[in-house]
């Protein structure tokens, strides 16, 4: 109830970067980063499609796979291995949606910074909300999805 009543759209580039900001600090709890490798890190979604959406992003503030070096592009599907294999354990979904939106006219939320999204998904996890009020509804608080996919990814 507190995501649903506190959220709004995610920030602008204004506001500065979403992903630099929480790299940035040392609280990994509250920005919600579930792992750091020395290139990349996994970082919970703080607006998901489903419980247990996370993302993979490089460390540097670029935007384009072109940019990229292989070594981070390398340790960001390290991270997306290891998101599945943690979702798996913790929520036994039955497929995965993985992807990259590289551009805003792609789709891209926060086109200056690569990320792929990592999103569990089972048979029938739609529901009319969307459709008729543009609201998801997600069966549990981000700290708890949180909390369980750090257990998850340690095991």
């Amino acid at each position: 109830m507190a995501y649903v009543t506190s959220a709004g759209a995610p920030p602008t580039a204004a506001a500065g970067c979403i992903f630099c900001d929480a790299l940035a600090s040392v609280d990994d709890t509250g920005n919600l980063i579930l792992r750091r490798s020395p290139k990349a890190f996994l970082i919970l979604n703080k607006y998901p499609y489903a419980s247990g959406h996370v993302m993979a992003a490089v460390k540097r503030h670029v935007g384009t796979l072109e940019e990229t070096a292989s070594e981070e592009i390398g340790q960001v599907m390290e991270l997306v291995q290891a998101a599945l294999r943690a979702l798996g354990r913790a929520y036994a979904p039955e497929g995965f949606n993985i992807g990259l939106n590289q551009g805003r006219a792609a789709g891209a939320g926060v086109p200056e910074h690569l990320h792929i999204h990592v999103v569990p998904r089972w048979s029938g996890d739609g529901n009319f909300m969307p459709v008729v009020s543009d609201t998801r509804v997600l069966p549990e608080s981000l700290g708890t999805t949180y909390d369980r996919l750090l257990a998850a990814l340690g095991s």
